[in-house]
């Protein structure tokens, strides 16, 4: 299942914040929310580049069924990846969040990333609440195997902004 990727409440994030806040550079802690951002802005690439291009396999049609145009206003994969959002925290709980902005995703999509990323997908057809079709997702894991590629990547660029910043410090 989906949740957010943090890097914040760590030792030298709340103690960095603190010497911040005496210091007294906004300056300095905007050049540190931006760093910050930055670090995680390619996990947040890599998640919405992940979905955008996610395999979903489905039985097919049956013989003498027919399609129809697609309910939603917006195209699906464009529509989820537009959901993948970063925050950046300053304060007494610093840091960085990559996370599923379910209020980004269309209404009857909420719960849609969290059955692809168990890799199965059921849905009404066309919104007929009486005929459902199944989608698979393979790989399954989309979104924990993303994080999990991406994370290392994050933490050692934070931890490269924080010894810059205690470094402009002293």
């Amino acid at each position: 299942m989906p949740s957010s990727i943090q890097v914040l409440g760590t030792a030298q994030l709340i103690g960095l914040s603190r010497r911040l806040r005496a210091a007294g550079g906004p300056q300095l802690r905007q050049n540190m929310a931006r760093r910050i951002r930055r670090a995680a802005e390619p996990l947040q690439r890599d998640l919405q580049q992940r979905i955008r291009t996610q395999p979903l396999v489905s039985e097919g049609r049956k013989a003498g069924k027919r399609g129809g145009p697609s309910p939603t206003t917006r195209p699906f994969r464009r529509m989820l990846a537009g959901g993948v959002r970063i925050s950046v925290r300053q304060g007494s709980s610093p840091g960085a969040r990559v996370w599923m902005d379910k209020s980004r995703l269309e209404p009857k999509a909420g719960n849609v990333p969290w059955q692809i990323q168990d890799g199965r997908l059921r849905h009404p057809v066309f919104g007929n609440r009486k005929r459902w079709a199944n989608q698979i997702a393979r790989p399954a894991g989309w979104w924990s195997k993303t994080v999990a590629a991406g994370t290392p990547r994050m933490h050692a660029e934070v931890e490269r902004v924080l010894r810059d910043v205690r470094r402009s410090l002293e």
